[in-house]
């Protein structure tokens, strides 16, 4: 939570580019990821490079019947320092945090088009096809 300002700002930077476009304003973004790390069930990394946040990733667990699963709700990197292996770095370290925990596997939730779909392949990820994102608006 002491960089949680610094949060705000690379995840509006983040996520105003490609593949999402969206509109974020940092304080808003900020709010969005004080809110998931004040869930109980929280775990979050961030990685510092000369003494400055420049990426974080940010999710929480949940008890189903096979066993306890992980869901990175975030996943940001300064658009500065992209590029580098910052992403990777987080995911990994978040995979062995996990297994250390017993958790029995890892979700997210991407863009299904540009490189994302790709990047998380690569780490290890496979589509779902189990299972369908459904919403609604209201």
């Amino acid at each position: 939570m002491d960089h949680i300002a610094r949060y705000g700002e690379i995840y509006a930077t983040a996520f105003s580019g490609e593949p999402w476009n969206d509109a974020w304003k940092p304080e808003d973004a900020e709010v969005h990821v004080r809110e998931l790390l004040e869930s109980s069930n929280a775990y979050g990394l961030e990685y510092v490079e000369d003494g400055m946040v420049v990426g974080f990733l940010v999710g929480a667990s949940m008890l189903f019947h096979y066993g306890r699963t992980f869901e990175i709700n975030d996943l940001a990197v300064d658009p500065a320092y992209q590029g580098r292996g910052i992403a990777k770095q987080l995911v990994e370290r978040c995979k062995h945090d996990m297994a250390e925990q017993g958790i029995v596997g890892i979700h997210l939730i991407t863009s299904a088009d540009g490189f994302l779909p790709g990047f998380y392949e690569r780490l290890g990820f496979g589509l779902e096809t189990q299972v369908i994102l459904m919403g609604m608006e209201l």
